[in-house]
């Protein structure tokens, strides 16, 4: 299911929640009424918590059926909300603490941005249980904001070359697209979440990128 909703007017959806196949992590104060549309278009369960004191859940953590990573000034009461439903969480410590930002990961692998240490890479392969490739795109190394990615598909920011293109299909193993959401914004992994069975944008989204949005990620071969 495809929702739009005005997170209090802000875009940024993808820096303030983060999803998996059956739960997202959001903010403490989100409103009830943003929860139930998680609910419904996504199908999950709704862990409210910080991370590292802050608000920015899809900024500092990122995960998928296996569990997830956060950032490395997580502290264990924040850690044990997690734990709590049963996801298997770890840090990730390295100097890049936006873990979302730098992390895109479906249940096949991950794109992680190039500056990433080796003991992080390593922590990577092994809390997640995927393959991982380091790169940057289009010169930049924000890997997580540039693309959202599910089991199902992707959408890839506007400016991406086919080379890139061809990359991202062939690491998680699914075809996607490019494209922008929330009248032109070009950081999709940042303005959106999604997981295989729906997908959240913000209401500036137009139809023809709602439209997109559906087809890149594998919506109409449902």
């Amino acid at each position: 299911m495809l929702k739009r909703i005005d997170l209090t007017g802000n875009p940024n959806l993808g820096v303030y929640i983060s999803v998996n196949e059956d739960f997202a992590i959001v903010p403490l104060n989100l409103p009830d009424d943003m929860v139930n549309i998680l609910k419904e278009a996504l199908e999950v369960e709704v862990i409210k918590t910080s991370i590292a004191g802050s608000n920015l859940a899809g900024a500092l953590t990122a995960g998928n059926s296996n569990g997830f990573l956060v950032s490395p000034y997580t502290d264990d009461r924040e850690i044990n909300n997690l734990k709590s439903v049963g996801l298997n969480v770890a840090k990730l410590e390295d100097k890049y603490t936006a873990v979302g930002n730098i992390v895109a990961v479906n249940d096949t692998a991950a794109i992680v941005s190039p500056f990433i240490s080796e003991n992080s890479v390593k922590t990577i392969e092994d809390v997640l249980d995927v393959t991982v490739e380091q790169s940057s795109m289009g010169s930049l190394d924000i890997i997580g904001s540039l693309m959202t990615v599910t089991n199902k598909g992707f959408l890839l920011y506007r400016d991406s070359t086919p080379a890139e293109i061809n990359f991202v299909e062939d690491t998680f193993k699914v075809q996607g697209d490019i494209g922008t959401v929330g009248k032109g914004i070009t950081l999709v992994g940042a303005c959106s979440i999604a997981n295989s069975k729906g997908a959240i944008v913000g209401k500036n989204t137009t139809g023809p990128e709602m439209a997109r949005l559906e087809e890149a990620l594998g919506f109409l071969d449902d």
